[in-house]
């Protein structure tokens, strides 16, 4: 189970500046961290110094897999949908513009709230 911790805000940051074309985004307080909502459904967001990045449920499950990557595990359940992105995979610009890319594109086939 994860521990409520600060932010990485330098990481917020970097997630900011790759969203904030989109005119439906929207930032929440949330998990103990920061959710970056669009059309008001999380996208994804930072959790002490990782990424939390919603997937479509296959997805998400395809996503453990890779490296860096583990379920989303805040209250003792995972949730299907969303993964933790380590630190590592998020490091270079390539490999955190992947992933919220990887959300975006999800979030963007769900109707706005």
């Amino acid at each position: 189970m994860l521990r409520a911790m600060p932010y990485d805000e330098g990481l917020a940051e970097r997630v900011r500046e790759l969203l904030e074309e989109r005119p439906d985004l929207t930032e929440r307080k949330m998990f103990g961290g920061i959710g970056f909502m669009l059309g008001g459904n999380m996208c994804c967001g930072v959790l002490g110094d990782e990424l939390v990045v919603r997937l479509a449920a296959e997805d998400g499950e395809a996503a453990l897999a890779e490296p860096h990557v583990r379920p989303f595990d805040f209250t003792g359940r995972p949730m299907k949908g969303f993964v933790l992105v380590g630190p590592a995979a998020t490091e270079t610009e390539e490999g955190l513009d992947a992933w919220v890319a990887r959300a975006e594109a999800f979030v963007s086939s769900l109707p706005p709230k």
